[in-house]
């Protein structure tokens, strides 16, 4: 279930979406040159196979938030478990009660007729949204202005859901309050780069070493979702369930989270009610209990609806890339490889789903080893507007995730302000410490 596989997709690899955990790939081709029919079918094949035969996620009827607030009587998950012989992988009990586990198609069929459940839902693969380390150009934080801003992050905690942090980087150490590894028993130190790359975009600490974050006062939990060869729905569900247990209905602080991390699917702007998406229910119930969530577009150059979470428009803030080469709007810079200066990244997903942009090329952030490296993908714009989000709820406590959605879009920078609407396809703002 959990593999990595380092991937370079142009026109004829872009059929190979049958092996989708990619924890870094490097995109060569924009959708505009694929046919469209042919994408069609690809996608479909693709998405048929990610899902991960035999495993699944049950969600029982009431779930935590229902009984913390109307005294509903708990389901009995171990009851139901041995009542169909089986054995679950993970329990979740916060954003919804359920557990997962390999189940036969045969017993799949009856949970579903059981009056317990809520919905089975097929556990498929996710990875992380990144690209492979290339130059040096940290200008993120610097575009967006966070580096001029007053507030700084203080009082908001932020969730890496992702590969882990690590731990004892001399710009996250003093910021990490905790974590999970929803993967085994063993602490949530990263070992891929991944997540410490996105925790130290959203919050590194302003100590004159290497880099600072756009909310550098933020405190962070590392959830360990992915390990270095991926993960899947039933892990980062648990991540989730992690998040909600902090969130602010349970009396935690917990406030936002982001997830650089995705995989095929797509959205019923229903929770997941109507087409039985397990991951689609656990966020909407999390965004209700207080966190808001911010999540990467992809890096497939098509579009984001074809995605998930990015295409759950109803419950996260969705996050193209801009191609940034100096920092600065008004297209001044060096063109880079993913396009010129301030313009639409070439590899980024695009659409309606999609609220704002971010820088998503070069980007300069913490990595393993106590070092720094410069990545591009939307998992790198992600993390910017997830620290803007702290910085806006710094200011704004009683926020709820639209309110943060709707103010940075409202003070974003408009296409023709500072950057260019790249083939009609980055309409959406890009975010800015303005207010």
């Amino acid at each position: 279930m959990q593999k990595v596989i380092l991937k370079k997709m142009n026109k004829k690899s872009f059929s190979l979406l049958t092996i989708f955990l990619v924890t870094l790939f490097t995109l060569s081709v924009s959708a505009d040159q694929r046919q469209p029919a042919r994408e069609g079918a690809q996608r479909v094949r693709g998405e048929q196979e990610e899902i991960i035969p035999g495993e699944y996620i049950v969600v029982l009827k009431e779930n935590g938030l229902l009984k913390k607030i109307f005294g509903a009587p708990e389901p009995k998950i171990k009851e139901i478990a041995r009542a169909y012989a089986l054995s679950p992988v993970l329990v979740y009990s916060s954003v919804f009660k359920g557990f997962s586990a390999k189940i036969s198609k045969e017993v799949v069929e009856e949970l579903k007729k059981d009056p317990r459940v809520l919905m089975v839902s097929q556990n498929r693969k996710v990875r992380a949204f990144a690209f492979q380390p290339v130059q040096v150009i940290p200008n993120g934080v610097k575009r967006l202005k966070a580096d001029q801003a007053s507030l700084k992050g203080k009082g908001v905690e932020v969730a890496i859901i992702d590969t882990g942090i690590s731990i004892n980087h001399p710009d996250l150490k003093d910021r990490i309050l905790g974590g999970k590894n929803c993967l085994s028993s063993a602490s949530f130190e990263d070992d891929n780069g991944h997540g410490t790359h996105v925790a130290g975009t959203v919050a590194a600490s302003n100590n004159d070493l290497g880099v600072v974050g756009v909310a550098p006062e933020a405190k962070l939990w590392g959830v360990k979702v992915l390990s270095s060869t991926g993960g899947s729905w039933q892990s980062v569900i648990c991540g989730i369930d992690f998040v909600t247990s902090m969130a602010p209905v349970n009396g935690g602080n917990v406030k936002v989270a982001n997830m650089s991390l995705g995989g095929l699917g797509s959205s019923d702007n229903n929770c997941g009610r109507d087409n039985s998406d397990a991951l689609h229910n656990a966020i909407c119930n999390s965004k209700e209990a207080g966190v808001t969530y911010v999540v990467a577009a992809g890096n497939d150059a098509f579009k984001a609806e074809e995605f998930v979470p990015a295409a759950y428009d109803d419950a996260v803030i969705t996050v193209s890339a801009l191609s940034d080469s100096d920092g600065l709007p008004g297209s001044l810079g060096l063109v880079t490889k993913n396009g010129s200066d301030d313009s639409f990244a070439t590899f980024s997903n695009f659409g309606s789903v999609v609220d704002l942009a971010a820088p998503g090329t070069n980007i300069l952030s913490t990595w393993l080893g106590d070092g720094y490296k410069s990545i591009d993908g939307t998992s790198m714009a992600s993390p910017h507007v997830a620290g803007a989000a702290a910085l806006y709820i710094e200011s704004h406590p009683k926020a709820d995730w639209k309110e943060v959605r709707d103010a940075l879009k409202a003070t974003g920078e408009k296409v023709g302000e500072g950057h260019k609407n790249t083939f009609n396809r980055n309409l959406e703002p890009v975010v800015q410490i303005n207010f």
